[in-house]
């Protein structure tokens, strides 16, 4: 009879099997369609602002603060579809909703491109004192309910799929936790794979035979991705839903511990209420082991002595050590994912302003063949292509003999090595900014109109910045969704990996609140770094340079609380046996 995993069942509810349920194979189909689910929505990503400016006549700086908007809202979301996904529907079945709903969104979004009727008459806003006429009430409605439509699908498509991909994996067997760990690797080549596609073959579509078959294109790529994960059904390892809501049992620990504040906590952390472990019962329960750390949340499993004995108690009363350690868990990432938040403001910059500054530059690459300016992010992406299966097959073995860590270093080394090239690629954006401008002002171009009048010098000058953020992004990316997910208790695996995208979305939002801090700020001594349509009479150089210096005083605050951090004790592989020595989670029959 083959082994059954623990924690895990197939999509009929039966307990899943080791040989015949979960590992690589079923892992392929979620790979396949989070890469289809990326085709969909980058050239989205990179080509909204340009969409906003010549059809919907946005402003230049409102098409960008929109985009970042849209884009800080839907992944914002992934944090309360995780919740809702860990607590009652499941990472499957959300996955499943969520990604029927970013295809409806699709086909209103195509709808409303194709249709005159439904969008402002044609006008070339970059043509000075032109008048263009702005959306009615109706056609915003319409455009800004299918975006948020695509918004919430890609939230539910983030939150559910890498966790319920990690999931095929279990992290109690030294040769699947190896695979687990390639596993979120291929994950990131997957969404490289898919967003080259995105960045050439839509981005084309787009550019060339209109923004309704581009967003047409789009929507069959996301009805693939949708297709694809449901084909793998009756292979996956599906996590078994426990019904009760995580984010309560973190607040209840809270008010809890607040109103035990004046007990003392006893010597022995054994005293702290606990379940019985040796009961015997149908049930599964996690157990977590106490740790000394944030020892005022320990308060809440502190047993009152003028209280009854209670067989169960309220826990809005009494909390369970296991509870109070998930709240610790959960506590001790807020300073990592705050520190992450930063380098999305970055990515931002490259999906919003560096498209802008591509449109005004020279885009040939032979003398008959244009590369789209929304196209460049394809750069990096090329070269992670390349090197993310070096690095997995090469240095991450290499480095593995070293150290006899399963991943080879650290996951909170690679988040700092990311950070750092993260800032890096701000200057160096800054310093092409800066040649960009020289040539304008020495041709004589300061008012020449984007991609009616290029300015001579070629627009790869911004690959520079693309490339060294990719190369960010191999390292913070994976980092942080591995870091998440592993440090996690399995019934808030979905909520954990969320923080990835949760910090991409408020790294959106704070780009809102930089671009029009900055523009009140500089308004009075040069008319605002970024103020108007004309990147040639704007400082943007000056923008960049200031987030520069964000980042780079990030990362110092970031090595302050990763040197601080202590990692939840996880199955560690001896460099020579390889064999676990130890783990925290145990998961036993009541």
């Amino acid at each position: 009879m083959s082994e059954e995993v623990e924690g895990k069942v197939d999509w009929k509810g039966r307990p899943a099997a080791m040989e015949k349920h979960g590992g690589f194979s079923p892992a392929m189909f979620i790979l396949a369609s989070f890469a289809f689910e990326n085709l969909a929505t980058l050239a989205l990503a990179v080509n909204l602002v340009t969409y906003f400016n010549a059809v919907m006549h946005f402003g230049l700086a409102e098409a960008a603060n929109s985009v970042t908007n849209y884009m800080g809202t839907g992944y914002l979301l992934s944090v309360l579809v995780a919740c809702i996904a860990d607590a009652y529907v499941g990472r499957f079945r959300t996955v499943l909703i969520t990604g029927c709903i970013e295809l409806l969104g699709f086909i209103l979004l195509t709808i409303q491109a194709h249709s005159p009727q439904l969008k402002p008459a044609p006008c070339n806003i970059f043509v000075p004192n032109s008048t263009c006429s702005d959306m009615n009430k109706g056609q915003a409605a319409m455009l800004f309910s299918s975006l948020y439509m695509i918004g919430l699908g890609s939230a539910g498509i983030k939150a559910g799929l890498p966790s319920h991909g990690a999931d095929q994996f279990d992290e109690k067997d030294p040769e699947e936790r190896k695979q687990m760990s390639s596993f979120f690797n291929w994950l990131l080549l997957s969404v490289c794979l898919g967003g080259a596609m995105s960045l050439t073959f839509i981005v084309w579509i787009q550019t060339n035979r209109g923004w309704d078959w581009g967003f047409g294109a789009s929507a069959v790529a996301m009805l693939m991705a949708v297709f694809i994960f449901a084909s793998g059904t009756p292979n996956y390892r599906i996590q078994v839903v426990k019904k009760t809501n995580p984010l309560i049992e973190i607040v209840q620990v809270l008010l809890v511990s607040l109103r035990n504040r004046k007990l003392q906590l006893p010597e022995n952390h054994e005293d702290l209420y606990e379940l019985n472990k040796d009961k015997e019962s149908a049930i599964e329960v996690e157990f977590l082991p106490h740790r000394n750390i944030y020892r005022f949340l320990d308060k809440a499993a502190v047993r009152r002595t003028n209280e009854p004995l209670e067989q169960a108690p309220s826990p809005w009363k009494l909390c369970r050590v296991t509870q109070v350690e998930q709240a610790k868990i959960i506590f001790g990432m807020v300073p990592i994912f705050c520190c992450s938040i930063f380098m999305s403001t970055c990515l931002a910059q490259l999906q919003t302003f560096s498209v802008q500054q591509g449109l005004t530059m020279d885009t040939r690459i032979t003398k008959t063949f244009k590369i789209p300016p929304a196209s460049l992010p394809i750069i990096p992406l090329v070269f992670m292509i390349i090197l993310i299966p070096i690095y997995d097959r090469v240095i991450v073995p290499l480095a593995r003999k070293f150290t006899g860590h399963p991943t080879g270093i650290t996951h909170l080394q690679r988040i700092g090595v990311g950070l750092v090239l993260a800032a890096i690629s701000m200057g160096v954006a800054g310093i092409v900014e800066v040649k960009r401008k020289n040539v304008a002002l020495k041709h004589g171009m300061i008012d020449a109109l984007p991609v009616l009048q290029p300015l001579p010098i070629s627009t790869f000058w911004l690959t520079f910045q693309y490339f060294i953020f990719g190369i960010a992004d191999i390292f913070t990316y994976v980092g942080l969704l591995e870091f998440f997910y592993s440090e996690a208790p399995p019934s808030i695996k979905s909520i954990s990996t969320a923080f990835l995208w949760c910090s991409m979305g408020l790294g959106y939002f704070l780009s809102t609140i930089l671009v029009q801090a900055v523009n009140l700020v500089t308004e009075r001594t040069n008319g605002g770094w970024l103020s108007g349509n004309n990147l040639n009479r704007n400082s943007l150089n000056l923008f960049y340079w200031f987030l520069c210096a964000l980042n780079a005083l990030n990362f110092f605050h970031y090595l302050f609380w990763a040197k601080r951090y202590k990692y939840r004790p996880q199955p560690f592989l001896n460099a020579e046996a390889e064999k676990p020595k130890m783990c925290c989670l145990s998961i036993v029959k009541k």
